[in-house]
């Protein structure tokens, strides 16, 4: 009989998570308990010695189509495969938003027998990271427009010029863009503002580079809100914001640890946007699961040219790691979508459309080794995958000097992944991957957005719109032209035009305008229109939800 995911995670053998701790190694009194299931770590608990020690497999996918390539799934797959074949090893996860669980794509806990649990808390409030996240944005968006009421306490703000907005973790497309301070003097200037959804908050962003409370402070204190009627910048440290802020995140910058189905320990904490930030969990969680197992599995969002990518030129560089391996995650039925199959055919084999659609595959494969890292391709396995089509995939994988392995994760948990997972530990063991990252941060900006482009999407030409050439001048003045950029495109093509799918060539991109996310520590080019605040489809996920008198929570996927 077909279970859903939610059923396969609700007849699971969940463990108290107090006995997933001791099998790390971590003592009771350390633990920091959110009901029987899950617990925060404290701080204390990262190891640099061991982190230098342990091995970081850094899991991306091709180009994301709208059949799903089960990035997550095989993360927790491969890391229960990694135990399966006697190695110890954890997952590092992001958290998923509420706004996707409720609308259309879903939760982010995996799939199938590859999940981490409890699902139901996972895809819900969790441990209220989000809601501190949440709290804290909106507290410096009332302190901004306090200040700008006051009399006695006004730093001069032009209301026009403020780049902060309020967030919510909901899909309301209702909030993009709204007037506040209506109904006269009493209740605030009016003007101009908007919501956007928080993993897109720049407090999201910082959280997740964060090391400590006194780097998420001055992080914090770094974020630029607008400018002056005389055109100086406007931080939050001028508004005396940081402190509070911090403490509205002095839970959520602890890790949370959880259990995959097969009782091995994962840790999900942070979740940005990665075709906005960076895309990656926080720096603190991959550190604390280096510092606790030896092997320890990550992912990074969307396709390798967007979360891998920042992973690499952004995350690794503030937090000093360094990948030992990388996983490709690619489905036959995605390689049909970019070879040019129509949703309906996704499913009926095509060997015709999966060699043409491979060309995705083949330039995330080249630009992996840009980094030094030779991927292992995860060939996450339906069953209208024919013959023909998967030895296709090998083989031409192989003709590049990949190693490309089936994955059946989803049907199989950790026993479907052994083979993934051995040829993982294969090439960490083989020692032939030697990680570098893309540019230098000291590079110009448009330095180091050619070198994204040409390099990674394969554009042959950067262009820039008079409000970006203006926006490159206030990055000079405030000083932020050292930073590394984070690139925010659309996840669906190598290029700024979603429907140039599979390997889009004789192309330019078009960066409209910038975003500077200085707490962040990376300036935000815009390529196209961004979305910030999703809307809900015509039939939400949320329709087909509910619980019982029992507490049974149904329809969540």
């Amino acid at each position: 009989m077909f279970l859903s995911d939610l059923e396969i995670a609700q007849k699971a053998a969940i463990q108290p998570i107090k006995n997933i701790a001791a099998k790390l190694g971590i003592a009771e009194d350390d633990l920091e308990f959110y009901g029987k299931y899950k617990a925060k770590l404290p701080l204390h608990l990262l190891n640099p010695d061991r982190i230098k020690k342990s091995k970081l497999i850094l899991v991306s996918a091709i180009s994301p189509t709208p059949a799903g390539e089960g990035k997550t799934t095989t993360t927790v797959g491969l890391t229960d495969g990694l135990n399966k074949i006697g190695k110890h090893a954890m997952a590092a996860l992001r958290e998923p938003s509420l706004g996707p669980v409720f609308g259309m794509k879903g939760g982010a806990a995996g799939g199938g027998y590859a999940q981490v649990i409890p699902m139901e808390d996972i895809n819900l409030h969790f441990t209220g990271d989000f809601s501190a996240i949440e709290k804290a944005n909106n507290l410096l968006s009332a302190l901004l427009d306090n200040n700008i009421q006051s009399k006695t306490n006004n730093l001069n703000i032009d209301p026009r010029t403020i780049v902060w907005k309020r967030v919510m973790d909901m899909n309301d497309r209702a909030l993009r863009k709204i007037v506040i301070g209506l109904g006269g003097t009493g209740n605030g200037v009016p003007r101009e503002d908007g919501f956007n959804i928080t993993p897109a908050s720049e407090v999201m962003a910082i959280l997740c580079m964060s090391q400590s409370i006194d780097d998420l402070k001055q992080r914090l204190g770094n974020i630029l809100v607008g400018f002056t009627f005389d055109k100086k910048p406007v931080f939050a440290r001028d508004l005396k914001a940081q402190g509070a802020m911090a403490l509205l995140l002095k839970d959520a910058i602890k890790p949370n640890l959880v259990q995959t189905l097969e009782g091995n320990g994962a840790i999900i904490h942070g979740g940005p946007f990665a075709n906005i930030a960076q895309g990656t969990n926080t720096i603190l969680a991959t550190k604390m699961a280096l510092s606790l197992a030896d092997y320890v599995v990550t992912e990074a969002g969307f396709g390798a040219d967007l979360g891998a990518e920042k992973f690499m030129d952004i995350k690794c560089g503030y937090a000093g790691l360094a990948p030992d391996a990388m996983v490709l995650v690619a489905t036959i039925r995605a390689l049909r979508h970019h070879g040019g199959a129509k949703k309906a055919d996704y499913n009926t084999p095509n060997l015709e459309l999966v060699q043409k659609g491979f060309e995705n595959l083949e330039k995330h494969i080249e630009n992996c080794k840009k980094f030094g890292l030779t991927p292992v391709v995860a060939l996450n396995s339906f069953a209208t995958d024919s013959k023909e089509e998967v030895d296709f995939v090998i083989q031409a994988c192989a003709g590049m000097g990949v190693q490309a392995v089936v994955s059946a994760c989803w049907a199989q948990g950790g026993e479907g992944t052994k083979d993934l997972a051995s040829a993982v530990v294969a090439t960490i063991e083989a020692g032939n991957n030697h990680f570098k990252p893309l540019y230098d941060w000291s590079l110009s900006i448009e330095e180091k957005i050619k070198i994204i482009a040409t390099e990674i999407y394969g554009a042959d030409d950067i262009k820039y719109t008079p409000q970006a050439r203006a926006g490159l001048k206030t990055i000079a003045a405030l000083g932020f032209d050292k930073l590394p950029v984070c690139m925010a495109k659309t996840q669906k093509s190598f290029s700024d035009d979603e429907t140039k799918i599979g390997r889009p060539r004789n192309f330019s991109i078009t960066v409209r305008e910038f975003e500077f996310a200085a707490g962040a520590g990376f300036v935000i080019p815009i390529l196209g229109e961004m979305m910030r605040m999703p809307g809900l489809p015509a039939v939400p996920a949320s329709e087909g939800m509910d619980i019982d008198a029992n507490g049974q929570v149904s329809g969540l996927s």
